[in-house]
This record gives structure tokens, C-alpha cells and sequence, in this order.
């Protein structure tokens, strides 16, 4: 064998073979083939953090596989991704496989294209060292940060937790917000809105204009409609500019997940999942960049495709400039590989994903929208405040004909109209309503996933490889977890004077509905509070961005990684020694003193039970006391003694049925209905605090009826009463002298003979 290429993943290996020759034998490594040793720390601390690699027991045929093929090969070319960790991995293969590093040809592509290809090969370089120690500086000290962290989590704070550094800090971001949310007070405003039509047009066209201020009280904006009665309006004010709004930068991992998020409603990791397959695929550049940077090809491509679909007027070849301090990638943003190529084959969040790069990729070469702003402003003659109309004409699309990036839910405002009357001052204005109507100050947003990566980001917290496993981390160590909530629904007044008349309405709206929004855990605030006590220099912002900035200190080759691990190893060590000696009582700092029950005269308390969350109003004297877990959505630090006390509302009897009481309750598998030794799950719908009796009695017939169609056979044999063919939750089964035997899959039961029966037992035994 001449050549042996290796890659990281198969998909990638089958791509790239179709574009070299048979001289080359393209294989994967499936990834990492070595990792620090998973028995102990894995670094030995007297021989300057040395890492202690091992090849994991999933891998050992993978490297016996590589090693063969290796010795057989005249030359070996490493083509892991071109960051710091595909850099690991190519050093990890070089020593596993016994490569000479400084000969063993390294190659490189941020695209897996003919050309990107053909070009690495006759451009190899040798593997880079400082990218390889900022790799495994980042290993190293993340697992010194896990290893010493979980324990004194354990001692002081509850069993099988643990810590992370980059985690700790986004934990840390949610934490933050909830609390904000939970010490927010939402003050009720009166906003004035106005429909107004100029006095010389006769068709009446109407527009909407706002009173530049609210009022905090009903009567104040009482007393303004009432002023407005027989008013005079007069426009003091009429700006019209042309403006101009440019295209959005080509996508970088950060843009790209925030996004995806926005407009196809995918999760980091989903988006990141997505778009590696597309980029093993050979369809965009590599997903992993902090750059938005195009090639001079990209830029001339865009160009011919630009010219070709909308005319040479849409045209505007440029570059943008990658802002990102220290980006660890100097290769392009991603894009597609060939942007002649508008549509894929592919699933479909595959070709959603790919067309929002593409659309992305072309419209930031394209040229930028024209609008005409305008701003009306009204003056009354008995007060001092003034309507102020907006409105915003796009007269050329520009960029906007193909894309126009979406902005955060909580990030929206109430959009400008669009065209407005032609009017100068002095002109007079004619009121048909204004309207008073009733607004609450919303509380800060819960993060999504997209806006949680955006503020990673703007913190310099993090790089492109670590968002998506960050988020999925806190999420499987139950910190954080992502909710949908219905909203509530709340009564607002809305006052309206037309003519020279009051009307008052009262109108429904619904406020806090949220989807996919990431809140902390009781664990998590509690967790989070611990390591800010004892570790608040560990889970500083700052400092975790400057832990960032001396990475890329090493990735330069500015500093030896073991120095700037020792230089954070001594004094996170003594903040570890300190925060184990000091006394503490574990779980202390969970506990939460919500007052006292009017009817037991006992304290009621919120704390961490065995099972989660729970509330508990204390027993007398040695004697137990009363326990409910929590609502989902409720937590420790905000719950109120009311919501608790109405936890201990449960089980309820909701009422006599055939002479036995039927009960709702939460057990170990949810909410229930149970009737004797009848018991009956509750849908996701129904809440048990509120369940009627009918529904309860509609749930507990269903069960029952269930259980009765799953004890009555569907087939017998006259050969033996004892060989039954049953329904079962899972499907239909063979009962037959009191064991249970799975039919095989595809297996026609209505033609099922006594003998097919007899096989399955007796193969099903035998086994």
C-alpha cells in the first residue's frame, strides 16, 4: 500500500476516497483513540501535570486495525479536523502508531472538496505542537478543576455531583437570571396609542402614533383622554432620511447556533450535529470557526451567482473582518462548499440547515437595502407630551430580496409602520381614537439555548468546540433544564375616547409564555451558591475568559502549557483545602424556612428530600411530619408558604364512588386516580390539584377496561387450555403455565397454529 489517509469519522473517510486515486486508503479513527486515564486523576502531579493516556477498551480494535495498516503503508497522511483538537488527535495517532512527529505528514482542509483536497496533499505541513499542548492544557486543567471540585461537592453540599469550570460559569448565567426574575416587580403603565389621518386628505388614511410617555396611574391617563377632548394637533416635527442596512456577516459557529435556534427552532447540539454531517458530506466548510472571513473563489462565486439570479445592481463583493480576540481558527466561515449548489439531497433538517447557510453566504455579498425613515412628531396645545409616529420604506431590497437575520423573542420591538403620509409642520392631524390601554413591565427573559451561546460569547467564555457539549452537560447533570411554559392569563383595562366619550373595556391577554427556555434547578441555584462562596474566583467571569486568552497564549507558542497550568493549580488547590476544612453540615445551605401553618401551628420549610425538591411542615416531638414534592417549575428559593401549603393538598378525595373513596395523589410514577386496588396515571393534561370527578372516573374506566382487553386471550387451542396468545402493553404474548413469551416480530398472530406456540416456548426456554 502506498498511502494511508486518516480521518476522523467514517463518513468523512468515504467522501474524501472518491477524491484520491487508488494509490490512497482513506480510514477512520473514529475520533479521540486516547484519553487520560479514567482510574485516578490521570495526571501526575510530580512530573509537571504530566497527562496518563489510555487507549479505551471501545477503541483497541480500531488502533490494531490502524497499526497493521500503518507499517504497511510507504507514507502515512493525518488528516484530522483542522483545530486544536483534530491537532490532539493527529499527535495521539502519531504516538500510538509509533509515527515519527517530525516527518509524519500532516494535512489540512477547512472544505472536503477536489480542490481542498488535492491542495493538502501537496501542502503538508508536521504536526503542530503548541496547538496539541493548548489541547491538552485545556484537558488537563478541566480535569483537575472535575477531579478536585466533586468531592468537596459531595461532602459539603449532596452525593453524585459535579463540576465543571466552563459549566460552573454558564450554570452561574442562568442562575443569575432566574434570580433576577424572581426579584423582579412588575409595575403596571398606562401606554396611550393614537389613530390619526391628516386634516386635508380626504380619503382619511390613517396612522398610529405613541404618547411619548406612560402613565403610572389610571387617573392620570384618565385625566389625559379628557384633555384630548376638543384638542387641536399639530405636527411640530416631520424627518424623513435615507438610511442604509447592511447584510449580516457569513455564519460563525456562535452566529450559526444562535440562528438555527431563531429560525429553524434546533438545539446547539442538534445544529452542531447537523452540520458536521454536511460537512463530512463534502456540502459546507468546517462548522468549527470563530472567523467570517470568505476566500477570494467564495467571494468571486457569490458574485457570478448573485449577477446570475438578480442582476449585477445586487451585486457587492467584500470581505468582513473576523472581531473575535485570539480566534483559534484562521480558516473561513462556514459556507457552502460550491454555491452554485442552492438545494441538497439530505433529510430535512439537513437541506433547512443548508439553505439557511446558503442564503446567509450570498446575501453578505450582496448589496445593502435602502430605506426611507420617517419620523412624525404631534404637538397638543393643552399638554406637554407629544405622539410620535414612526415609519420605515424599503424603496431598494438589496440583500433583503434573499435573507434578513431573525433577532432574540425578548430582543423584539413593536415594529415600525410602514408608509407614512406626506405632511409638513404646522399641518393639522385629526384624532378618530386614542386609546389608553393597561401594560405590565415584563420581567428579564429566561435564556434559550441560542441566547446563552451569544452571551458565552460576548463574555470571551468558551470557543466554538465547547458551546454545544457546555449546554448538554448542565442539562444531563440536572442544573438546568429546558421548559415550555402555558402562560398565565391576567385582566387589563383599556380606556378609548372616541368623540367626546369615555369607553372602558376590559381585555384578556396572557403573559410569560415561553418555549424552550433554560431555568435553573433547586441543585443547581444550590450548587451554584456553594462554589461562589468558596470558588468565586473559579466561576468569575473574567477569569474564565482570561483562562480562554492564556490558552491561545499557548496555542501561539507564548508559553509552556505546563507553566500556565501550575500558575492555576496552587492557588485552586489551597481554595480546595479551605473549603474542605471548613465546617459545614451537608445540605444546610438547601434548606428554607417558609413560615408557619395556621392550622398545626408548626414550621413549614422547603428543602432537597431524597427524591428531589420537596416541602415539609414539621412534626411534633419525635413524631413525622407531613412531606409533597414540588410542582414542576417551582423552586426552593421562590416558592411562598400559600403554593406550599397548597402542595399538601393531595392526596384529595374527590368523592364517594360505588361506595369507596376515590383519591388523587402523586406517587413515585407521577399523579394518579386510585379506587380501591384500582389505580388510573393522570394524562400530561390533567393536574392533580384540580382534577374534577368526572375526569377522575373517565381515566380509572379507561384502566380498567384496558386491563380487562389485556387479561382476555386473543387466541386459544383446544390441544391445551393452558396455551393463551394475550394483548400486552408491548404488543401481543404467549402466557403459558405462568410465564410470559415474546412472539417474534412480523409473526401474523391470527394464523398462529398451536405448534408455532410450542416452537416459541421451546426456543424462548432453551435460550
Amino acid at each position: 500500500m502506498e498511502n494511508l489517509v486518516i480521518v476522523e469519522s467514517p463518513a468523512k473517510a468515504k467522501t474524501i476516497e472518491k477524491f484520491l486515486g487508488k494509490d490512497f486508503k482513506v480510514k477512520s479513527s473514529f475520533g479521540h483513540i486516547r484519553d487520560l486515564a479514567k482510574r485516578g486523576l490521570g495526571i501526575d502531579l510530580d512530573k509537571d501535570f504530566e497527562p496518563i493516556y489510555e487507549i479505551p477498551e471501545d477503541k483497541r480494535k480500531v488502533v490494531d486495525e490502524l497499526s497493521r495498516l500503518a507499517r504497511e503503508a510507504k507514507t502515512v497522511w493525518l488528516a484530522s479536523d483542522e483545530d486544536r483538537e483534530g491537532e490532539a488527535i493527529a499527535w495521539h495517532l502519531a504516538k500510538v502508531l509509533d509515527l515519527p512527529i517530525d516527518r509524519t505528514k500532516r494535512i489540512v482542509f477547512h472544505e472536503i472538496t477536489q480542490r481542498a483536497i488535492v491542495n493538502a496533499i501537496e501542502n503538508p505541513r508536521t504536526i503542530d505542537l503548541n496547538l496539541v499542548n493548548a489541547q491538552q492544557a485545556r484537558r488537563v486543567l478541566d480535569r483537575l478543576v472535575g477531579f478536585e471540585l466533586s468531592p468537596v461537592l459531595w461532602k459539603k453540599v449532596r452525593p453524585a455531583l459535579s463540576a465543571g469550570r466552563v459549566q460552573s460559569v454558564a450554570v452561574r448565567l442562568i442562575v443569575e437570571r432566574e434570580r433576577d426574575i424572581i426579584n423582579f416587580k412588575s409595575v403596571a403603565q398606562f401606554r396611550v396609542v393614537a389613530q390619526f389621518y391628516e386634516a386635508k386628505d380626504e380619503a382619511k388614511t390613517l396612522f398610529k402614533a405613541t404618547l411619548s410617555q406612560s402613565f403610572d396611574k389610571r387617573e392620570d391617563a384618565e385625566q389625559f383622554l379628557r384633555d384630548c377632548i376638543g384638542e387641536r394637533f399639530t405636527v411640530s416635527k416631520c424627518e424623513e432620511k435615507p438610511v442604509q442596512r447592511y447584510a449580516a456577516p457569513p455564519f460563525t459557529t456562535s452566529t450559526l447556533q444562535q440562528e438555527a435556534g431563531r429560525k429553524l427552532g434546533m438545539s446547539v447540539s442538534q445544529t452542531m450535529s447537523v452540520a458536521q454531517r454536511l460537512y463530512e458530506q463534502g456540502l459546507i466548510t468546517y462548522m468549527r470557526t470563530d472567523s467570517v472571513n470568505l476566500s477570494q473563489m467564495a467571494i468571486t462565486q457569490c458574485k457570478n451567482e448573485i449577477t446570475r439570479l438578480f442582476g449585477a445592481k445586487y451585486s457587492y463583493p467584500h470581505n468582513f473582518k473576523t472581531k473575535s480576540k485570539g480566534a483559534q481558527e484562521a480558516h473561513e466561515a462556514i459556507r457552502p462548499s460550491y454555491i452554485e449548489r442552492h438545494e441538497i439531497e439530505g433529510t430535512a433538517a439537513e437541506k433547512r440547515l443548508y439553505d439557511l447557510i446558503w442564503k446567509r453566504t450570498v446575501a453578505s455579498q450582496m448589496v445593502p437595502a435602502e430605506l426611507d425613515r420617517t419620523q412624525i412628531v404631534i404637538d397638543l396645545t393643552k399638554r406637554t407630551e407629544q405622539f410620535v409616529a414612526q415609519g420605515e420604506v424599503v424603496r431598494f431590497d438589496g440583500f433583503m430580496r434573499l435573507y434578513s437575520e431573525s433577532v432574540d423573542e425578548d430582543a423584539q420591538q413593536e415594529g415600525e409602520g410602514g408608509i407614512l403620509p406626506k405632511m409638513e409642520i404646522g399641518d393639522q392631524v385629526i384624532a378618530t381614537t386614542i386609546t389608553a390601554a393597561e401594560r405590565y413591565t415584563q420581567a428579564p427573559a429566561r435564556y434559550n439555548e441560542a441566547a446563552l451561546v451569544k452571551r458565552l460569547e460576548e463574555l470571551g467564555i468558551g470557543r466554538p468546540s465547547t458551546y454545544a457539549p457546555t449546554i448538554t452537560t448542565i442539562i444531563n447533570r440536572g442544573y438546568v433544564e429546558k421548559q415550555n411554559r402555558d402562560g398565565q392569563k391576567r385582566q387589563i383595562v383599556q380606556l378609548t375616547l372616541v368623540g367626546e366619550k369615555i369607553a372602558e373595556k376590559m381585555v384578556t391577554e396572557t403573559y410569560g409564555r415561553e418555549k424552550s427556555r433554560l431555568a435553573p434547578t433547586d441543585i443547581g441555584m444550590i450548587v451554584n451558591d456553594y462554589l461562589e462562596s468558596q470558588f468565586s474566583s473559579i466561576i468569575d467571569y473574567h477569569f474564565t475568559a482570561n483562562v480562554e486568552k492564556e490558552f491561545d497564549r499557548v496555542a501561539d507558542g507564548d508559553i509552556a502549557w505546563t507553566k500556565m497550568i501550575a500558575d492555576f493549580y496552587t492557588p485552586f488547590h489551597h481554595l480546595v483545602d479551605v473549603a474542605v476544612g471548613t465546617q459545614m453540615e451537608r445540605g444546610s445551605q438547601a434548606v428554607r424556612v417558609l413560615g408557619v401553618d395556621p392550622k398545626t401551628g408548626h414550621v413549614v420549610k422547603a428543602r432537597i428530600g431524597r427524591y428531589g425538591p420537596m416541602v415539609e411542615v414539621e412534626g411534633a416531638d419525635g413524631e413525622k411530619g407531613q412531606f409533597a414534592s414540588l410542582k414542576k417549575g417551582q423552586l426552593i428559593e421562590s416558592i411562598t408558604l400559600e403554593e406550599a401549603l397548597e402542595l399538601f393538598a393531595l392526596p384529595r378525595n374527590l368523592g364517594d364512588l360505588e361506595g369507596e373513596a376515590l383519591m388523587v395523589g402523586v406517587g413515585k410514577f407521577g399523579p394518579y386516580v386510585r379506587h380501591g386496588k384500582s389505580f388510573a396515571s393522570l394524562a400530561k393534561s390533567d393536574d392533580p390539584y384540580t382534577i374534577s370527578y368526572e375526569r377522575a372516573v373517565e381515566l380509572l374506566r379507561e384502566s380498567q377496561a384496558k386491563q380487562r382487553a389485556a387479561s382476555e386471550p386473543i387466541r386459544t387451542f383446544a390441544e391445551d387450555a393452558a396455551m393463551v396468545v394475550k394483548s400486552g402493553q408491548y404488543g401481543p404474548y404467549i402466557a403459558y403455565n405462568g410465564k410470559n413469551y415474546r412472539i417474534p416480530r412480523g409473526t401474523k398472530v391470527e394464523s398462529l397454529t398451536y405448534t408455532d406456540c410450542q416452537r416459541i416456548v421451546a426456543k424462548t426456554a432453551k435460550k
